[in-house]
């Protein structure tokens, strides 16, 4: 599904040279769930940029479904997120003018299709929204906000959903709860996910768990927890 090939990148700052990725192999199949986990600052959020096709590598490839993404121009790369991604921001980004509804059915109605609103309305029911389709951004709660959020990624049915430290601006609880939702409709879709978290609770719930540091991405191995130890 995703493929990262000697992937690297580095931004320059006045006279230093601050690498974010060095040569950065990785694969991630389908319906598989990752987590990126590691101190700020580091390119967790860059990684996912470029995973998008929103950043372009210094060197090496992201191959998609098959597309190297920086073969591609603009708006190929605008077209093949619209059909086949779906991302989630940790500050929303939905638009203030437009209603949860509208937010929900945004990806399906620039691509034309018929049933979009439908298909949103079905999806706000879904992560408990139904009865605040016609409420604007401003009138939700942040998790509200989030799971407006949540369906807009999902209601096209996505290959890949990229979700951006998605509980980073929420309470502990709402945090929890919004989560579990991702998880939950992510398992239910079968979607590739890429997650990005300082909640390791929230990592743990993934396949794998890795840690960037140093421009390097290494598996993050938990010990067994004792409680759910079987017994000699």
């Amino acid at each position: 599904m995703v493929r990262l090939n000697q992937l690297s990148m580095h931004y320059t700052l006045g006279d230093s040279r601050i690498d974010v990725l060095r040569e950065v192999d990785l694969e991630i199949a389908a319906g598989e769930r990752v987590a990126i986990a590691g101190p700020s600052g580091t390119g967790k959020t860059s990684l996912l940029l470029l995973l998008a096709g929103l950043e372009r590598p210094v060197s090496g490839s992201v191959v998609f479904d098959g597309h190297a993404l920086e073969t591609l121009d603009r708006d190929q790369l605008a077209d093949l997120r619209r059909d086949h991604m779906g991302i989630v921001f940790q500050s929303f980004h939905l638009v203030p003018s437009l209603t949860a509804l509208d937010n929900a059915a945004l990806p399906l109605e620039i691509a034309g299709r018929r049933d979009a609103r439908e298909r949103a309305r079905a999806l706000l029911d879904k992560v408990g929204l139904g009865a605040r389709l016609d409420h604007y951004p401003g009138q939700l709660s942040g998790g509200e906000q989030q799971r407006v959020a949540i369906a807009r990624a999902l209601v096209h049915e996505p290959k890949l959903v990229l979700a951006d430290e998605p509980t980073g601006n929420l309470d502990d609880r709402t945090g929890a709860a919004i989560g579990e939702l991702l998880l939950h409709l992510n398992a239910e879709s079968n979607t590739s996910l890429v997650l990005v978290t300082h909640d390791m609770t929230f990592a743990r719930r993934c396949d794998r768990v890795l840690r960037l540091s140093g421009g390097r991405l290494a598996e993050t191995q938990f010990e067994q927890d004792s409680s759910h130890a079987q017994p000699a």
